[in-house]
């Protein structure tokens, strides 16, 4: 989350990709960090013991909102 919030400061859209039990602590941290604006890209649990045919569906349910998150531009500094 830091890494984004930084690149989005310098004017860089980011696609901050989370599962679904990371979704709080995400949006904790991003608030935190003063980028409330900044959506996470949120994908079903678990990831990591996944086949390559799951994971090959996470995209499929990420690409979407990655696409809306960096057209939208909702989470740069001035439209916070």
């Amino acid at each position: 989350m830091h890494d984004s919030v930084m690149l989005e400061s310098g004017g860089r859209p980011t696609a901050v990709i989370v599962t679904t039990e990371f979704v709080l602590e995400a949006e904790t941290q991003r608030d935190a960090l003063g980028m409330a604006g900044l959506e996470p890209v949120v994908i079903t649990h678990p990831l990591s013991s996944l086949t390559d045919e799951e994971i090959g569906r996470r995209i499929e349910q990420a690409l979407p909102q990655i696409e809306r998150v960096w057209l939208s531009g909702a989470a740069s500094p001035g439209k916070l």
